[in-house]
């Protein structure tokens, strides 16, 4: 209060060594500014309010796989108990800018993060497949290394970060080998790159666990499995705050990967 006062130039209290009391300055300072300190008071009190009953949209941008894979099936229980929290999902294969986009977390494969973000584990490694359809193979030779897929057709994923098409990349042994390949079609999508594989136009190079069904029933059929990459998993990242929305503190604790004993959550 003695700073404050120091600044205006006026006295706001009258000082006794009995008691205090507001001065002619300090009383019409306080009667204009009282109406908004019970304001702010009441929000204070609303937003303490949300530690109970959490509310608010999440915004997250994330790979379509991702999203259909992790997101909405540990979200979806989330989102029935709570029915005042919304979540926007945006499906981006680039590494968005969280900060200047609006959004309040993203994901990522890895922990490799800005220096002000945290990031949180979300799932196991990811390990990538090759497969085809058995119409496309019919009559084909298998490939037998990596290198052999440039005699074939192919499905193909351009990046939005560069522009470019997605070099496959394989590993065996500790060796690790790139192949470009080529195709008819060109997609930015993990979910439409797995169709086109199943309708025939070629070898998709897409995660595993979005083929396995697939391949068990015989409608694809997997190749050079001893050469299939693994990933770090799918990391969930956000602003490194103190304090963060209770809605967003609850998706993170929804997502957070947790091994159990069949080696998934």
């Amino acid at each position: 209060m003695t700073a404050l006062e120091a600044r205006l130039g006026v006295g706001l209290l009258t000082r006794t060594t009995r008691s205090v009391s507001t001065t002619e300055a300090g009383a019409r300072l306080l009667a204009t500014v009282a109406p908004r300190l019970q304001e702010i008071e009441a929000e204070l009190g609303s937003l303490s309010a949300l530690r109970d009953k959490p509310a608010g949209t999440v915004r997250i941008t994330a790979h379509d796989h991702a999203i259909s894979t992790v997101l909405w099936p540990r979200l979806l229980p989330l989102l029935q108990q709570y029915p005042d929290i919304q979540v926007e999902f945006s499906v981006d294969y680039g590494f968005t800018d969280i900060a200047s986009q609006r959004f309040d977390a993203g994901v990522r494969v890895g922990d490799r993060v800005d220096r002000d973000m945290v990031a949180v584990r979300i799932a196991p490694d990811l390990r990538m497949a090759v497969v085809a359809s058995p119409g496309y193979l019919a009559g084909k030779p298998l490939p037998v290394a990596p290198h052999d897929l440039t005699a074939h057709r192919c499905v193909n994923l351009r990046l939005p970060t560069h522009g470019g098409l997605y070099a496959w990349d394989f590993e065996r042994g500790g060796d690790a080998i790139t192949v470009r390949v080529r195709g008819q079609t060109v997609f930015n999508n993990t979910l439409l790159m797995l169709q086109a594989a199943l309708d025939g136009m070629g070898f998709a190079y897409v995660p595993h666990d979005l083929v396995e069904a697939h391949v068990s029933q015989g409608r694809l059929v997997a190749v050079l499995q001893d050469w299939w990459p693994r990933f770090p998993g799918y990391h969930l990242y956000y602003a490194n705050r103190r304090h963060i929305a209770p809605a967003l503190a609850l998706v993170v604790d929804a997502l957070r990967y947790r091994k159990g004993p069949a080696g998934r959550r």
